[in-house]
C-alpha cells in the first residue's frame, strides 16, 4: 500500500493553519460542518472564473468571517462592490447567518499551486498538448522564483484508450521536510473522453522559526528603527533578529579585544629580539670552515690512489685477454687442417661405388667381332 500524505495536512501546525478556525462542540459539530462546506461550494460556483485559490473560514458568535484569495479582485468585486453585495446576500440566505466578506488578492499566481493546476486543466480542455501544457507551467513558476515544482496528470492522455499517469518535474522538492514552504494544489480537467486529474508541488523555500530575542536585549536593537522599514518577509525578521542577538553578545567583549590589540605588537618586537643571526665574527668563522668541509669529504679512501687507479689501468686488459686465450677458438695450424679436411669429405661421397655401369651393347657387325675376339 502507498503511504501518500498531503503536503498541507502534513504541516499542519507547524507552518501551516486551518483553512476553518472554530471551535464546537459534540451537538453543533456536524451543522458547522455543513455549513463551511455550503459556503465554499456557494463561492466556487459562483465565481468560477475570478481565480480564487482558498477560502478561509472562522467563526465568533453568531458571526462568520469569510475570506477569499483570488488572482482576480476585480471580477470578486465587480463594480462598484456590486458582486461582492450579491454573494454575501447569497451565502446568508445558505446558512441564515451573518457574513462578513474579505478579499485578498494573491500577488504572484504563478507560485500557487492551485491556480497553476487550474491553468494546466484548462489548457487540457482546450485540447493542447498535455507535455507542452505541463512544460510551460513549470518554465513560468521557476521565472517567478520557485525552488521547484513537480506537475502530475492523470487519465486518458492524449485521447489514449488507456489510462496513465505522467510526471514532470524541475528543481528540489523535499517532501519530507517539515520546515519547507510546499504548496499544493489538485484539480480536474473535464474532457470529452474522460476526467483528467493534475496535481501540482510547489517549493518555495524553507520557514525558519522566530529567534526568541534575550530579555535584557535594548528595544533599540529588538524592533527597526522608526526611520529604517520593517523587513516584509519572514526570513528578514529572522535575520535582523539573528543580528541584534550577536551585537548583544559581542558587546561586553569589547575591552577584551582592546587588550589583545594592545598585546599584538609586543610578541614581534621579542622575535626580532632573539639572538637568530650570528655576529660578525661568527658569521667570518662559518665563512673560513665551509670549504674545508668539502676538502674532507675529497679526501677520503673512497677513491683510490694515482697508483693504485694505474695498476687498475694495467690489469682491466688482462681480463679480456684470458677470456680470449680459451680454448674456445681454434688456433691457425688446427684451422688449415680443418680446412684441408673440409673438401676430403665431399671427395669420398662422390668415390663411392653406387651403381655398377653395363657396357653399351655393340652397335655394329664390326664391334661384335671384335668384342668375341677379346672375350
Amino acid at each position: 500500500m502507498g503511504h501518500k500524505v498531503h503536503p498541507t495536512g502534513f504541516r499542519l501546525g507547524v507552518i501551516r493553519d486551518w483553512q476553518s478556525r472554530w471551535y464546537a462542540d459534540d451537538k453543533s459539530y456536524a451543522e458547522f460542518l455543513s455549513e463551511d462546506l455550503k459556503i465554499r461550494h456557494g463561492i466556487q460556483s459562483g465565481y468560477g472564473d475570478a481565480g480564487i485559490s482558498r477560502v478561509e473560514i472562522e467563526r465568533q458568535a453568531n458571526k462568520v468571517t469569510v475570506t477569499i484569495h483570488t488572482a482576480r479582485p476585480g471580477v470578486v468585486i465587480g463594480r462598484g462592490g456590486q458582486r461582492v453585495d450579491e454573494m454575501r446576500n447569497h451565502l446568508e440566505g445558505l446558512i441564515g447567518k451573518r457574513i462578513q466578506l474579505n478579499i485578498v488578492e494573491i500577488q504572484q499566481p504563478e507560485l500557487d499551486a492551485y491556480l497553476v493546476a487550474r491553468t494546466v486543466a484548462q489548457q487540457l480542455e482546450q485540447r493542447i498538448a498535455y507535455r507542452r501544457a505541463i512544460k510551460q507551467a513549470i518554465f513560468r513558476t521557476r521565472q517567478a522564483g520557485a525552488k521547484g515544482i513537480k506537475v502530475r496528470c492523470s487519465g486518458r492522455l492524449g485521447g489514449a484508450e488507456i489510462a496513465r499517469r505522467q510526471t514532470i518535474h524541475d528543481g528540489q522538492l523535499p517532501l519530507q521536510t517539515l520546515r519547507a514552504d510546499i504548496d499544493f494544489g489538485m484539480t480536474e480537467a473535464r474532457t470529452p473522453l474522460g476526467r483528467i486529474g493534475v496535481e501540482v508541488w510547489i517549493y518555495k523555500g524553507d520557514i525558519l522559526p522566530e529567534a526568541k530575542t534575550p530579555e535584557g536585549a535594548p528595544a533599540e536593537v529588538a524592533a527597526a528603527e522608526p526611520g529604517e522599514a520593517a523587513p516584509a518577509t519572514e526570513t528578514e525578521r529572522t535575520a535582523v533578529q539573528a543580528a541584534a542577538t550577536q551585537i548583544t553578545e559581542e558587546k561586553p567583549a569589547q575591552p577584551e579585544a582592546a587588550q589583545v590589540t594592545e598585546k599584538k605588537p609586543s610578541t614581534p618586537a621579542r622575535r626580532r629580539t632573539k639572538p637568530a643571526k650570528a655576529t660578525e665574527p661568527e658569521a667570518a668563522q662559518v665563512t673560513e670552515k665551509k670549504p674545508s668541509a668539502p676538502a674532507r669529504r675529497r679526501t677520503k679512501p673512497a677513491k683510490a690512489t694515482e697508483p693504485e687507479a694505474a695498476q687498475l689501468t694495467e690489469k682491466k686488459p688482462s681480463a679480456p685477454a684470458k677470456r680470449r686465450t680459451k680454448p674456445a677458438k681454434a688456433t691457425e695450424p688446427e684451422a688449415a687442417q680443418l680446412t684441408e679436411r673440409k673438401p676430403s669429405a665431399p671427395a669420398k661421397r662422390r668415390t663411392k661405388p653406387a651403381k655398377a655401369t653395363e657396357p653399351a651393347p655393340p652397335t655394329s657387325a664390326e664391334e661384335r667381332d671384335a668384342t668375341t675376339e677379346a672375350s
